[in-house]
């Protein structure tokens, strides 16, 4: 396989799961982001490096966002917003982490593949994106990537997708959102 067609092959499955995302669950999420007071994030491996950059791009509009873990991370409140990325929905660790900030009384909301989870429990908002997962499961959406990188992917072109909703939402004039660009790079 030469460049071209494993870059038509990505970009194409990425089309396609985009596509494939209710749009009624991101206005769901956006809602409750909108509504928080603080937007937290918990994930694993790669999937967390996706919500560490939706969570900075979000923080450049002046949201309030922690990653789960962060030295300085404030108390979860019923007032805030959990984000939780976990294709399968069984990762140990961010289920853990739904299931403290229910106990807060937190809002929590769940970006996944497996609607049929045991984070479905603790989830107030979910957001399907239809990939396959580490599980396997026969109504999955197969990938020529490996592993799960297409629900990684997919996961991040979410959070930029929702922050260009609430720049054209809040008419936020996109050249003055560099003053929220860090400046001791």
């Amino acid at each position: 396989m030469n460049y071209t067609e494993a870059q038509k092959g990505i970009t194409e499955e990425i089309l396609h799961t985009l596509g494939h995302i209710e749009s009624e669950s991101v206005d769901d999420l956006l809602a409750e982001i909108k509504k928080a007071d603080k937007v937290f994030f918990v994930g694993v491996g790669r999937v967390l490096l996706s919500l560490q950059a939706i969570a900075k791009r979000l923080a450049h509009l002046g949201i309030k966002t922690y990653v789960v873990g962060q030295i300085t991370e404030p108390a979860i409140t019923e007032k805030d917003l959990l984000i939780v990325g976990s294709g399968s929905g069984e990762s140990a660790f961010p289920l853990i982490i739904a299931q403290k900030a229910k106990k807060y009384q937190a809002r929590v909301a769940h970006i996944g593949a497996n609607p049929d989870c045991s984070m479905k429990e603790y989830s107030d908002v979910f957001v399907r994106i239809p990939v396959s997962t580490k599980l396997q499961l026969p109504n999955e959406v197969p990938s020529v990537q490996p592993m799960t990188s297409l629900f990684e992917q997919s996961l991040l072109l979410l959070g930029d997708t929702l922050a260009l909703m609430l720049i054209r939402e809040q008419d936020i004039d996109m050249p003055s959102l560099w003053e929220y660009h860090a400046n001791l790079e």
